[in-house]
């Protein structure tokens, strides 16, 4: 009886992991091509080395710290904490505190990460493309997690982008 029940209950746990995936769970959506688009850009060159050094130097002009970075692989990721303080958040505390709520956790700090990849691309490899994500964590004054968040400002990347346009320039110039 005893095998007969372990016999069963192994059959139940191998028929349970025998689902099948959705056809379209690996198709990207419209919206995440348009997010790709805004987020990568192509430079006309086969130098990626100075590509990464130009993204480097400008993370870091952003005032975003290098956590990481692989230059054979094409992979920069930097962070930066900045204040996640709400003056509307306060000031919402503050009245329902006054009205005898108690206190209400607000935003306190974020962290800001960047993340640069480049790979060659075109043929014969003459161009390198240069792909960066922004993202954010908020916590609050109790050390809770309360936001986390890819940032999807077209004006972000296209300020990242025309100032990285202007680092390769000068890059290339040795300047």
């Amino acid at each position: 009886m005893k095998k007969v029940l372990v016999l069963f209950l192994i059959s139940i746990f191998l028929m349970s992991g025998c689902q099948t995936i959705p056809k379209d769970a690996l198709t990207l959506s419209p919206e995440s091509l348009a997010e790709r688009q805004m987020q990568t850009r192509k430079y006309e060159t086969k130098d990626e080395a100075k590509i990464l050094a130009a993204c480097a130097g400008l993370l870091q002009d952003m005032g975003f710290n290098i956590d990481e970075s692989e230059t054979k692989m094409g992979l920069i990721t930097s962070s930066k904490m900045r204040s996640a303080e709400n003056s509307g958040q306060i000031a919402g505390a503050i009245l329902i505190a006054l009205l005898g709520g108690g206190a209400t956790p607000v935003d306190k700090e974020q962290k800001m990460r960047a993340c640069v990849v480049s790979r060659p691309t075109g043929e014969q490899e003459g161009y390198v493309a240069v792909r960066v994500t922004f993202q954010r964590i908020v916590w609050n004054t109790q050390g809770q997690v309360t936001k986390s968040e890819a940032i999807i400002d077209p004006a972000v990347y296209q300020e990242f982008f025309d100032k990285l346009s202007k680092a390769i320039f000068l890059e290339g110039q040795e300047i």
